[in-house]
């Protein structure tokens, strides 16, 4: 930022001595306006694209939208799912003294844990988010754009998104404890 914008910016509203420079800009603006065309009229109306519309306002009424309340459950089943799992992991690293045996019981854990119900709503927000947070499109990349740089896309949770975050490592789990 320019030191002097900076130096304006923090200096509003304070109340300074006049310069002589400051003279001379109100004597050029007073000699501008009294030959001005525009002095005694309204300013024309200015129209911005940010203001809301009444489809917006009426949509605002009836709460979080579809999609904020799929995200929302989304977000909850990940939290439910990840300490009913964190439980489990370190429940059978007390159990079992074998490093082997461990990491066999915690994959054969991660394969049969379901995630059925969260990967539905995963598989409904990839299909429908675009149309129902009516993102714009790239034209470049003819695809919908980024939100903050990311895909909206969730991944499916399955049995690697469990091993990455509880590794079948028995001495990692006993830390952990």
């Amino acid at each position: 930022m320019d030191p002097r914008e900076a130096k304006a910016i923090m200096s509003q509203g304070a109340i300074r001595p006049e310069t002589a420079r400051d003279r001379e800009e109100r004597r050029l603006l007073d000699a501008e306006l009294a030959v001005s065309p525009v002095k005694g009229k309204p300013l024309p109306q200015r129209l911005r694209n940010f203001r809301p519309g009444a489809d917006s306002a009426i949509r605002a009424l009836g709460g979080p939208t579809m999609w904020m309340r799929r995200l929302r459950t989304i977000e909850e089943e990940l939290e439910r799912h990840a300490a009913g799992l964190g439980e489990c992991w370190l429940a059978l690293a007390t159990e079992t003294a074998d490093a082997e045996a461990f990491a066999r019981e915690w994959r054969e854990t991660a394969r049969r844990w379901s995630f059925a119900q969260v990967n539905e709503l995963i598989d409904r927000h990839n299909r429908n988010f675009p149309a129902e947070a009516r993102l714009p499109m790239d034209p470049r990349t003819r695809d919908f754009v980024k939100i903050n740089g990311r895909s909206y896309l969730r991944e499916p949770l399955d049995e690697q998104w469990i091993l990455e975050r509880w590794p079948a490592d028995l001495s990692a789990a006993r830390r952990a404890a």
